[in-house]
């Protein structure tokens, strides 16, 4: 499995597509790389934009039809390869915690989800339960870096920007 973080760059135009899923609508923003910048629940892409760094925000936003690739990704996932979007890369800042806690998210195989407490440990700080919470919560890149994986100890859903019924379609999806 691939879990690459893209160094950030300056990002002046994303291209974005929605496509339908089971959920709901599901929209990617990507750089001119490809990377995914954002990524989620919506066919809002402004509001996705709004959630990218600003280190990385992109001045304008573009519509497309198919991101390629990415587009495949997201729909075939959603289909039942949930190791589709696995691969594709993801470019998100902030300081190095985050930038590994990331990292350590998608390694978190599907079927697999982890507590915050063990998501803590295995991000390298065992004590850090709410830091852990942390990167769940400013993670931009949802599916594609699967913060929704992370379940509290007692194994209720804790919370997930893109609801709670979505959060556990995506673990019924998996498991």
């Amino acid at each position: 499995m691939t879990t690459t973080l893209i160094a950030e760059t300056a990002v002046r135009t994303a291209d974005f597509a929605t496509v339908s899923t089971s959920i709901g609508p599901f929209t990617t923003l990507v750089d001119g790389d490809g990377a995914v910048l954002a990524a989620g629940w919506t066919a809002d892409a402004d509001a996705l934009r709004g959630l990218v760094h600003t280190s990385l925000r992109p001045d304008t936003l573009r519509e497309r039809d198919s991101l390629g690739a990415v587009t495949r990704a997201v729909i075939d996932y959603h289909r039942g390869d949930l190791t589709a979007v696995d691969s594709v890369p993801v470019r998100q800042h902030s300081g190095e915690f985050l930038q590994h806690a990331w990292q350590v998210l998608r390694a978190v195989p599907a079927g697999g989800p982890l507590t915050y407490t063990e998501f803590a440990a295995r991000a390298g700080r065992p004590a850090a339960t709410r830091a852990a919470a942390n990167a769940c919560a400013r993670n931009a890149a949802a599916l594609f870096v699967p913060c929704h994986r992370i379940v509290r100890t007692d194994g209720t859903l804790g919370g997930f920007r893109w609801g709670l019924p979505a959060k556990q379609w995506l673990l019924d999806h998996e498991a």
